[in-house]
């Protein structure tokens, strides 16, 4: 029979591995805590409250909720420009990201280079500096009322036409197409060309093609560029907050809805408004997120390894 202190070495050495391993995550929990977690359940328990920064939070129960949904038509003024900035911005930059990924897919003299020039307005991101040209260019004298004066057509200032200044960020949003680009020509080049040439012997056009074959095999990519452009175009800030100089105009076209938040936050010092609007916003892009899930069983086709 083995001595008693070999039978207990195994459960003594699992727990001080496991000691170790906790060691070492501990920088992220407590990251995950103290920066994430904490600070949420803070946020909630002041969207409960009148708070402005200055002075102790004051209780105030659910009066920051019915005064949101009941009391601010700014608030339901925001909600609308961000569905309607989402529902565009969305499905147009997917489109021109598959557009461009399906040329670049073709093997060609200069095909890497051409690539990495459609990726730059990625990497440029959500920077000041991109919003200002953009507000530069749709100016009353910008380069693109410059373009139209050229075939005769009088152009206006974009930004500042509340029928126009919210397309102007749906185009900058679709413009930055680089990363999901990226992502489609990564699926395209795990299909198998035999199924090309199998749509070819059977007489398949290219549009019969692409609809039969090229997207089926990609909706699992169409699917994930699809969640995690619906949350970053609920989350538009940066171009929204640069364009409209900080108030969301003209006429509340361009009021996103992080762009209300902050300027309820810290604009106007409502700090337990502007938490009940970041929690109200948790929920609803949750929901969409789910609806977008609940949506991929009806169109999404995962091949098994027999169709690989």
């Amino acid at each position: 029979m083995p001595p008693a202190e070999l039978t207990a070495a195994p459960p003594i050495r699992r727990r001080g591995e496991a000691r170790a391993g906790y060691v070492f995550l501990s920088p992220w929990l407590l990251g995950l805590f103290g920066v994430t977690v904490g600070p949420m359940l803070y946020s909630l328990y002041l969207s409960f409250t009148d708070y402005d920064l200055l002075q102790d939070p004051e209780w105030v129960g659910l009066e920051n909720y019915v005064r949101m949904f009941a009391d601010d038509p700014t608030y339901w003024n925001s909600v609308k420009a961000t569905l309607l900035f989402a529902v565009t911005s969305v499905p147009l930059k997917l489109a021109v990201a598959l557009g461009v990924a399906l040329l670049l897919n073709r093997a060609r003299r200069g095909v890497g280079l051409y690539r990495s020039l459609f990726y730059v307005p990625s990497l440029l991101g959500g920077s000041v500096a991109i919003a200002i040209v953009w507000q530069t260019l749709f100016g009353g004298a910008g380069a693109i009322n410059g373009l139209l004066g050229l075939v005769g057509i009088g152009g206006k200032s974009w930004i500042n036409d509340p029928s126009t200044a919210l397309g102007t960020l749906v185009l900058l949003a679709a413009w930055q197409f680089g990363a999901p680009m990226v992502i489609f020509l990564a699926g395209l080049k795990q299909i198998p060309a035999e199924m090309f040439e199998a749509a070819a012997l059977d007489g398949a056009g290219r549009f019969s093609t692409f609809w039969h074959v090229t997207l089926p095999l990609l909706s699992p990519v169409l699917f994930f560029n699809l969640v995690l452009e619906t949350i970053a175009g609920f989350q538009g800030f940066t171009a929204a907050f640069v364009i409209s100089g900080g108030q969301g105009g003209p006429a509340d076209s361009t009021l996103l809805y992080t762009l209300y938040l902050y300027l309820r936050g810290f604009g106007d010092f409502q700090m337990g408004y502007a938490s009940a609007m970041a929690w109200v916003f948790l929920v609803a892009l949750g929901i969409v997120t789910a609806l977008v899930f609940r949506s991929g069983s009806l169109w999404v086709h995962y091949a098994d390894d027999g169709e690989r």
